[in-house]
This record gives structure tokens, sequence and C-alpha cells, in this order.
């Protein structure tokens, strides 16, 4: 038998809008999932708009941002062979794969969050049931994402993601094409949060599972695997 298997979509955004900062997807986001998913017995894939190298986030890789995980998958070959070597996502069949996962980070809010085709294949999985995993900034997604009637897929739905507290605290909300929590909640959803920042939170409604920050990352992987199984 073939082993159940997990698309993990990553931006191919490198810069933070006009401020001059880089920025991509959150290491943290990609590592921990990453073996969490492999040690539960998935097969993981790699895809990006671009395909080739997805950029990651500068910070990420800096202390105290980073974990053992990421220490681990700097120097795991094939980990890293699968970042620098992303799948073209319009070459990927989405409906080949048992659940969809999204990395966070800043660049996805110029990339994925606007892509027709990551909508599309949003869209797709949650109208069948597919589960579709989304941390940090990647609700963000959830923007534009619609149900079959044509309303707001968050609308009545409950969700999180990256809070405009987070972003403040970091002094990136200005630079920011638009808020996370600002627009969901402006869709309908009743967007919850921690009741701290950088705390752990992760929600469940159906087969969308979301997760506020970097600290959520291995409690929505471990929460995405329980689901499938």
């Amino acid at each position: 038998m073939s082993r159940p298997r997990i698309l993990v979509t990553m931006s191919s955004h490198a810069d933070l809008g006009v401020s001059g900062k880089k920025t991509g997807t959150w290491f943290e986001e990609v590592a921990t999932p990453y073996y969490v998913f492999t040690e539960a017995g998935f097969e993981v894939v790699f895809a990006s708009p671009l395909g080739g190298e997805a950029p990651i986030d500068h910070l990420s890789l800096q202390a105290p941002f980073t974990t053992a995980n990421t220490d681990r998958f700097l120097d795991d070959p094939a980990g890293m062979r699968a970042v620098r070597h992303t799948n073209v996502l319009a070459d990927v069949d989405h409906r080949d794969f048992d659940a969809l996962f999204f990395p966070g980070g800043y660049g996805l809010l110029w990339d994925l969050a606007a892509d027709s085709r990551v909508i599309r294949m949003v869209e797709h999985a949650l109208a069948t049931g597919t589960p579709v995993a989304m941390v940090c900034h990647a609700p963000g997604i959830l923007r534009d994402v619609k149900s079959p009637d044509g309303t707001p897929y968050v609308a009545g739905r409950t969700v999180t993601g990256f809070s405009n507290t987070e972003d403040d605290e970091l002094d990136l909300s200005r630079h920011l094409l638009f808020s996370l929590e600002d627009d969901l909640v402006l869709r309908g959803a009743d967007f919850t949060r921690s009741t701290a920042n950088w705390q752990p939170h992760v929600v469940e409604d159906g087969p969308l599972l979301t997760g506020q920050n970097p600290a959520s990352a291995p409690v929505i992987a471990k929460a995405l695997v329980d689901h499938l199984a």
C-alpha cells in the first residue's frame, strides 16, 4: 500500500512589501510539521508557486527563533533538498493528496493569499472534506476562499491565525498588505486567539485546522495527523 500523502505549499515571495526587509516562510513552521508528518508515516511533498528554492525568513534562522527541529532540518540533506527544489504548484494535482498544509510567514500574504489556483485548491479540498491545515499567517489565504454557495467560507466558523497584537509587537503591521485578523472578522469569522501573544493556539472546525503562531506549529501538525487517523 502507498503511504498517505500531505502537500505542503510554501510561498515564493521574499520581500516584505517596500520595507526593504526580506521574508518568506517561517522555518519552524516547515521543520517541525515535516518531522511530525514523516514520523507518523506520511509522505511529504513540497510545492510553491514558482517552484525551486522557497525563500525562508532569515529571522527564523536566528536565535531565539530556532528550535531543535530547525537545527535538525538544516542538517537533513533530504529535507533541505526538498525546500530548495519545491515542485511548481501548477504541476501538482492536490487531489492526489490526503491533506493540505500551509506553513506561515509573511511572504504568503503577497502570493498564496491572492493566488487563484491556491484559493480554488483550498475551496475544493474543504468542499470534499479533505483536511486543510494553516498556521500563523497562512489563514490569510482564507480571506477569499468561498463555500460552494458563494459565501465566505469562514463566515460563522471558528478560526485563528497570527493576531494583530503579534504583528504590532513586531512593528510590522504597517508593512503588510492586509490584516489577517481584521479581514477574516470582516467576513464573519469567529476569530479566536491565545490569552497572551506567542502562546500555542489551534482551532479545528470541520476539515479546517488553523494555528495562531510559530508556537502552534507542533500542535497543529499533531492535530492534522490525529484528524487523518
